[in-house]
């Protein structure tokens, strides 16, 4: 049974930008429109297609230099919707992740398991490569702060894990240059 409460903001989608986007002076949002068959197979390896058949990458470049590119996916939960921001460096490996939302609900465990280490476990991984013993056999956020956080901490962290598969997923097939 589904007891979703409200939604709140963690952290502001433009501070999540500017962390995971390391001295941008410019941004670009780029929209990859999924055919069929592209939906299908994302929801194939991942179990997800983003909302209307459309995925946003938003890029960001200091002078002419990319500094990296992101992208915000939505878990849905139970308990509500996360929101998951995952910034990737040129080279294609995940900078960094921000939980920008959650419900109020899921706020405390969120918080508990960034508070655990949650978001440095993701750091490095490269599409192909995804967390929770995915494809690629990469420990996943909530494998390692098992045994420092709660169990519903834990819980959320494995959702945070699903979300940062998708971000994998959907830069490696879809953005340009990682093109899987």
């Amino acid at each position: 049974m589904l007891h979703i409460t409200p939604i709140v903001v963690l952290v502001k989608r433009s501070d999540a930008v500017q962390a995971l986007l390391p001295g941008a002076d410019a941004y670009v949002a780029r929209e990859v429109h999924l055919s069929g068959t592209d939906a299908h197979r994302l929801h194939e390896t991942v179990d997800w297609s983003p909302e209307d058949g459309v995925l946003v990458f938003y890029g960001g470049t200091a002078g002419s230099t990319s500094v990296g590119a992101l992208e915000f996916v939505r878990v849905d939960t139970p308990h509500g919707p996360i929101e998951v921001a995952v910034g990737f460096t040129p080279q294609g490996a995940v900078r960094g992740v921000v939980v920008t939302k959650a419900t109020v609900e899921m706020k405390p465990w969120v918080l508990e398991a960034v508070a655990a280490g949650l978001t440095d476990h993701y750091r490095g991984l490269r599409p192909g490569g995804a967390p929770g013993g995915a494809p690629g056999g990469v420990p996943g956020g909530a494998a390692g702060i098992a045994g420092r956080a709660g169990n519903l901490a834990v819980y959320v962290a494995g959702e945070v894990d699903k979300g940062v598969a998708r971000a994998l997923a959907a830069y490696g097939a879809f953005y340009n240059h990682v093109r899987a």
